[in-house]
């Protein structure tokens, strides 16, 4: 059984239609205990809003994602989160709400074949057809991120992955808060720098220092970890950009509210950031004005979020 995937190799790829008929996950690691909300939602980061150049052109946008042309937008004033959800934070929404995420109820999601065990790597299961290194592992879900056997024992703060658009939705429901427009993502991931490729500058590396979580070396063959991270950083790493928001760029992928367009699969959302698995030569979408977009439904361990909300009255 393979698996089909849109967008480039280290992309989240898409969960397949034929996954449309759910079952009940099996197998599945212990859910978080305990009694009430536990970890509140971090506070909101008060923005104002304003007109801004949204948008990429030249020879590293993507213009089949979409990423062009440049143009003014502008944007009412908002509020949105310094990082995304950690994992301790989601615990508290499921314990509070009894929450079960896509993934659990498909049963499975999609894992990078590095962090499976060597049976489950060598092994002829299912992948993503056009990137193998995807595999859609039974009994993945947020929490065991790497499949059975996995656990969150010391990234309680890292990012919570395995979410869904749809969960990400009903969490920021729960927590009276919404999904960003990608309008607003992108205002503030560039943290007041106008036109530039990164949320700290142009240079990737200012004064050979690492800014973000993404993959060194050899995709996916070899990852040198010049970052520090072989996959998710804790939520709060890495220097915040010029609105205090932290890994904007690399780390996970972000889900926002809006429909992505163009769009292979029918209702697509838009993500945003790129993730820990992105590189150069493969998947150049950890720039601020880098777009692409997956199923409402889908899960990877690379996808997560942050929540957003109207300015305070």
């Amino acid at each position: 059984m393979s698996m089909e995937s849109d967008g480039p190799p280290c992309c989240a790829p898409i969960r397949p239609p034929a996954a449309v008929g759910r079952a009940a996950a099996s197998g599945s690691a212990a859910r978080p205990e305990g009694r009430g909300s536990g970890i509140p939602p971090a506070p909101l980061v008060p923005l104002a809003g304003g007109e801004f150049r949204m948008g990429a052109e030249g020879p590293e946008a993507q213009a089949l994602d979409g990423e062009g042309p440049v143009r003014s937008v502008r944007l009412a004033p908002f509020r949105i989160a310094p990082c995304a959800v950690t994992n301790e934070q989601f615990a508290a929404f499921v314990r509070a709400t009894g929450h079960r995420t896509d993934a659990e109820q498909f049963g499975w999601s999609f894992v990078f074949f590095a962090f499976l065990p060597l049976r489950l790597r060598a092994g002829d299961g299912p992948r993503a057809a056009a990137a193998p290194w995807w595999r859609a592992v039974e009994g993945a879900w947020w929490g065991a991120p790497d499949g059975p056997g996995s656990h969150l024992r010391k990234r309680e703060g890292h990012p919570v992955v395995h979410v869904s658009w749809n969960d990400a939705a009903a969490y920021c429901a729960w927590a009276g808060r919404r999904l960003p427009s990608e309008a607003e993502w992108e205002y503030a991931a560039r943290g007041g720098l106008e036109g530039k490729r990164f949320p700290w500058g142009d240079e990737l590396l200012p004064g050979g220092r690492h800014q973000c979580n993404i993959w060194q070396g050899r995709f996916p063959a070899y990852n040198s970890l010049e970052d520090g991270y072989a996959g998710t950083a804790p939520a709060q790493s890495f220097p915040p950009n010029g609105y205090g928001l932290y890994n904007v760029a690399g780390n996970v992928w972000e889900w926002c509210a809006d429909a992505f367009r163009p769009a292979d699969a029918p209702g697509a959302r838009v993500i945003r950031g790129g993730s820990y698995l992105c590189h150069a030569d493969y998947c150049n979408r950890y720039r601020v004005a880098a777009r692409s977009g997956n199923t409402p439904d889908s899960s990877t361990g690379n996808m997560g979020f942050r929540c957003a909300a109207d300015a305070q009255p």
